[in-house]
């Protein structure tokens, strides 16, 4: 089975996933090819972090040039999981897993409903925009990206949704509370936008 995303193509096997990063014709081609392996490294070393910070993420296989080799990992969409019904467990554990990421300093930059696994457990998936970063306000952005893809695909849980994500954030980040207050800011700028 293939997929193709903006940034790469995703080949998935029985037990592999392939990402490989695809050429964009508009960009010079050195430049093309060094911006596809730095994101590439970059994702890959995002995904080892993750995994030692105790984040249930895919195991890396092997890392080339453009592309990634990661072990398969069955389940559901958690998009599929909260589209059809609330649940307490698997929102705290997007908050928790979320949490984590930031405590260790690394953004997601498009956690989604969409991009995590549930298998018994939230695995998160595709840090093809991520980063590294201590500051609150990537922090706050990653959880603002998250609030907007929970109220378009789950409205009729949001509240439900998001204080258990919220509570499992707040047990995982010492410095919650401090990423919630710019939150409330992008939040404000956002409306007179």
């Amino acid at each position: 089975m293939q997929f193709r995303g903006a940034e790469a193509v995703v080949t998935v096997k029985e037990d592999e996933v392939i990402k490989k990063r695809i050429k964009k014709g508009y960009r010079h081609p050195e430049l093309d090819r060094e911006l596809r392996q730095q994101r590439t490294k970059l994702e890959a070393r995002l995904l080892s972090s993750a995994r030692r910070l105790g984040v249930p993420v895919p195991r890396v296989i092997s890392v080339s040039e453009c592309e990634i080799r990661m072990e398969f990992v069955p389940g559901k969409s958690v998009k599929e999981i909260l589209s059809e019904n609330f649940h307490e467990d698997v929102c705290f554990e997007i908050g928790s897993g979320l949490g984590k990421l930031h405590r260790g300093g690394i953004i997601h930059g498009d956690p989604t409903t969409s991009n995590m696994i549930y298998n018994g457990r939230v695995f998160f998936i595709d840090f093809g925009l991520g980063f590294f970063s201590t500051r609150k306000e990537d922090m706050a952005v990653d959880l603002s990206v998250l609030f907007e893809s929970v109220k378009s695909a789950h409205f009729k849980y949001l509240n439900e949704i998001w204080e258990n994500i919220m509570e499992g954030y707040s047990k995982e980040n010492p410095e919650s509370e401090a990423v919630c207050c710019v939150l409330r800011k992008i939040e404000k700028r956002k409306r007179y936008a």
